[in-house]
């Protein structure tokens, strides 16, 4: 069986990795041990059923923080070998440690990934000259086009304009899952380049595709990724009433998904629907009751029931 949407990315290519891509969680059993078999059910349910064309694992949505170099690998593999048919998995590799990223991305390629997810160094704050030779030395030492990460507010230090023009300049380097939330400074980076960007905050979807993005990283999309996508869809079409209608209703759980941390309300959501989830692994905390609860009012709000 063939499945064109998963042709190599070229360079020209201005959906490299589809529409709508959803940072998957990673379940775990009770006590905390990673559910394969769950993630298995988990990214089925996403593709199949969300509507996503690709998932990204081991992002901080996906708690890589806690989870091993090995279970990383053991989980694309498992996801790849699930749904690697008919959507693209981008396995998160980045680290503030530029030889540990590249270790993770050579364990990624050859688990099966068929792209990479690589976050701006944090905590340590590169100068741009850092950042350019991080990312060029990833993308050079892999053979899958990478979507670069820029979220400041995480990682304490924003990738530059200049910084992401240059490094649009590498073949492999196609796209960006951008969190800055600054669409002057996306719309300067798209002006003078060919990287696809993927609003990377789920309220700015509409936003991001108006200055010429091209889809959504998602979190809230868990659980309404088959009306993001359609509110992508409606946007390219130019049906733009229609576009805006979805970003209004859906608004409420694009931002309430966010009210804590995304993970912490994403698997308490997905278990109150009965779909694979399990704890959070500390520093992080479970929902509370009335986390819960305001997470099934954000949702009703968007028109979407959260069972009891």
């Amino acid at each position: 069986m063939t499945h064109d949407h998963l042709a190599a990315p070229d360079r020209g290519a201005s959906r490299p990795f589809g529409r709508l891509l959803t940072a998957m969680v990673t379940p775990f059993t009770d006590d905390g041990s990673l559910d394969l078999d769950g993630a298995v059910r988990l990214a089925t349910h996403l593709v199949d059923e969300q509507g996503n064309d690709a998932l990204v694992l081991n992002g901080t949505t996906g708690e890589s923080p806690t989870t091993t170099d090995a279970e990383k690998e053991t989980l694309i593999r498992a996801v790849v070998e699930a749904v690697g048919d008919r959507a693209r998995i981008v396995a998160g590799v980045g680290t503030n440690d530029t030889r540990h990223t590249i270790e993770l991305a050579a364990s990624a390629e050859k688990a099966g990934a068929h792209g990479l997810l690589v976050v701006t160094p944090y905590y340590n704050k590169p100068p741009q000259s850092g950042l350019l030779r991080h990312f060029t030395a990833v993308a050079d030492a892999t053979g899958l086009p990478i979507m670069l990460y820029d979220i400041p507010h995480r990682a304490g230090v924003a990738i530059a304009t200049d910084t992401l023009v240059r490094l649009a300049e590498h073949g492999r380097i196609v796209a960006v899952k951008d969190a800055k939330g600054d669409l002057t400074a996306t719309s300067w980076v798209l002006s003078r380049s060919d990287l696809a960007f993927y609003s990377g905050e789920d309220a700015l979807t509409l936003p991001t595709l108006a200055v010429g993005g091209v889809g959504l990283v998602g979190t809230s999309t868990h659980f309404i990724g088959a009306p993001a996508k359609q509110l992508i869809e409606a946007y390219d079409a130019g049906d733009t009433a229609t576009a805006l209608a979805l970003h209004r209703r859906l608004l409420p759980l694009f931002t309430g998904i966010f009210r804590t941390q995304g993970v912490i309300l994403v698997k308490a959501g997905l278990a109150a629907k009965g779909l694979p989830a399990g704890p959070v692994r500390p520093p992080l905390a479970d929902a509370t009751a009335d986390e819960l609860a305001q997470l099934r009012a954000d949702c009703a709000a968007a028109g979407l029931e959260l069972p009891e």
